[in-house]
């Protein structure tokens, strides 16, 4: 069980209250953008919506798994998203988010050693453990360009 606490802990850190690695968490920098800035393009990057999106996506298709279902999740949908065009629907996602950040890290918690060693729906998707890693390491990459984004957006706002 320590390792699981400690992969959840890890988890959280990156999605729900950590500072340790990177100074910010997905809810710090996601809690002060409006739907128009989590919306603005710029250039060819994509938006914080989408990335907001994005990596809800994979955690509800893992989620999914953990709680019995099958992956159903697939690399081509990952930004296949419905528009935001008010302050509701970003609220929504965000909420959609959080809740699933929460009930992910609750699952990792309560996995046993065997449990994280064990095959993730398929041989090809290897372990338990290393999918849990990957969406860390996933929302790492991803929370460094939300942040980028972000500064971006407010940069362009000063006029």
């Amino acid at each position: 069980m320590e390792n699981s606490n400690q992969l959840a802990n890890r988890f959280k850190e990156v999605l729900l209250k950590g500072k340790w690695i990177a100074n910010t968490n997905f809810k710090d920098q996601l809690s002060n953008v409006t739907w128009q800035q989590a919306t603005k393009k710029i250039g060819s990057l994509n938006t914080i919506a989408a990335l907001a999106y994005h990596i809800n996506y994979y955690l509800a298709g893992v989620l999914n798994v953990f709680e019995g279902g099958s992956l159903e999740i697939r690399d081509k949908y990952s930004f296949d998203f419905p528009q935001i065009k008010t302050k509701e629907d970003w609220d929504s996602l965000l909420g959609e988010l959080w809740a699933n950040a929460e009930k992910f890290a609750y699952h990792v918690e309560l996995m046993s050693d065997e449990k994280l060693e064990s095959i993730f729906v398929e041989e090809k998707y290897v372990n338990y453990r290393r999918n849990i890693e990957g969406i860390i390491e996933h929302s790492y990459y991803h929370l460094g360009q939300i942040s980028l984004i972000k500064k971006l957006i407010k940069e362009s706002e000063k006029g």
